[in-house]
């Protein structure tokens, strides 16, 4: 800088009107040394910053590994003390820290696609096998797994853009997998197995009943999404009018960006419930489905208010009804978990009982043949067109195989979906 200075102002050629101008330069060029020097001591001090043992130690949450293919899993910070890989991170056992720079570049050249991702799924999973043929509009749907060759929580099953469909199966191969199922539309999914985590993103105008979950279930970016769980904690976020029916021992996680999201008791089962429930370590109490947490742009909301509690509502017992499982399997388990809250019990019994009702109105109008045919043919008619209103007759008709219904006419369709159950060992989708 002293030379820059000397060079500048012993010039036999500088006149008086420049001094301003040449002032100017020295002082952008000072500037410009300063932050240069500045620069400098921080490279400096990169080099010779070290990261204790314990601080690589927090990046296994994000970072893990082994030595070759076929090797274990291990914390990165177990790879990056011993083998090849201690030498080129620059580990001291002396002072049990790494030097910033080596553990950076030795990171950077020892990073790859994780074998037991969502990617890596896609490109290397195996397809899971349905029972029934896949066609039409499953053409679009990709549905992968890892689940042979990845170890204990880091198996994984994928389900993307599954479309009008209606997909069922309980298997070892689901057990203790984490699921995503991402940009699926008007489908209904029943998987029916103790899960290690499950993610549903992106989707729309989707039911999915899932077998008990380990850790969570997060709906992300959805609408018009019913989900159906017993998981260790619900998390819903920048989602629209979908409904959770959860029995969880923690209270539901909303995050921002949610609108009228419902909430409903865990109203249904299968006869491996409770056993799938205690293999992941579920119970039935402690359940507070009806005690959310809302969590703003600011952290947790404080006392509840009209405007914290505008983003969700509680499933009103009018508007309440269980849901049945359309499918045969082994077990134990013959009603709902734990039971439901009063205030549901007594709307569900309100409605068995007019149903009872009606059927003896029925039978006491001693109807003659004819009269019950006609009486007959009319309330299969509005049923239908209930069927058609609601959404449920694309349901009900997907769960018959495609050659069965290509067969039928529409007037004996709704006798053989009755009649559709599951046989076989793993519990897939069949004809009974």
């Amino acid at each position: 800088m002293h030379l820059i200075h000397y060079h500048l102002f012993s010039s036999p050629i500088i006149k008086h009107t420049h001094i301003s101008s040449l002032s100017y330069l020295i002082l952008i060029s000072y500037l410009y040394f300063q932050s240069y020097f500045s620069l400098l001591c921080k490279r400096l001090h990169f080099v010779f910053l070290q990261i204790s043992l314990e601080a690589v130690e927090s990046l296994g949450l994000l970072l893990e590994g082994s030595v070759g293919h076929g090797k274990g899993i291990q914390p990165v910070h177990r790879l990056l003390t011993k083998g090849p890989l201690q030498a080129q991170s620059g580990f001291s056992s002396l002072s049990r820290s790494f030097p910033l720079d080596k553990l950076l570049s030795c990171l950077q050249q020892n990073l790859t696609l994780n074998p037991f991702g969502m990617t890596a799924c896609l490109q290397s999973g195996k397809k899971l096998a349905w029972a029934q043929q896949v066609e039409g509009a499953m053409k679009r749907a990709k549905i992968a797994r890892n689940t042979h060759t990845a170890a204990a929580g880091s198996k994984i099953v994928l389900m993307s853009q599954v479309i009008k469909q209606t997909l069922a199966k309980t298997s070892d191969k689901l057990t203790g997998a984490n699921l995503k199922i991402h940009r699926c539309s008007e489908a209904f999914i029943y998987l029916l197995s103790p899960l290690r985590s499950v993610s549903v993103d992106k989707c729309r105008d989707c039911t999915v009943v899932l077998g008990p979950v380990q850790t969570s279930v997060h709906i992300h970016g959805c609408q018009n999404v019913r989900v159906v769980c017993v998981a260790g904690r619900v998390v819903v976020g920048a989602s629209s009018r979908c409904t959770v029916h959860a029995l969880t021992p923690t209270c539901p996680l909303l995050l921002p960006g949610n609108s009228n999201i419902t909430l409903g008791p865990f109203h249904t089962f299968y006869p491996s419930l409770e056993d799938h429930m205690a293999s992941v370590g579920l119970a039935v109490v402690p359940n507070v489905w009806d005690q959310p947490l809302i969590l703003g742009t600011e952290g947790l909301a404080g006392p509840l208010s009209k405007s914290d509690t505008s983003c969700y509502r509680l499933l009103p017992p009018s508007e309440f009804h269980a849901l049945a499982v359309p499918f045969q399997m082994d077990g134990d388990t013959c009603e709902i978990p734990g039971g439901l809250p009063p205030a549901y019990q007594a709307a569900l019994s309100e409605k068995k009982k007019r149903i009872q009702s009606w059927q003896r109105t029925v039978m006491e109008a001693r109807l003659n043949k004819e009269q019950t045919q006609q009486f007959q043919e009319l309330v299969e008619l509005k049923f239908h067109e209930w069927l058609l209103e609601t959404g449920h007759r694309q349901e009900l008709d997907s769960l018959i195989p495609p050659t069965m219904t290509s067969a039928t006419k529409d007037g004996s369709r709704m006798k053989e979906a009755k009649a559709v159950s599951v046989a076989g060992g793993d519990g897939t989708a069949a004809t009974a």
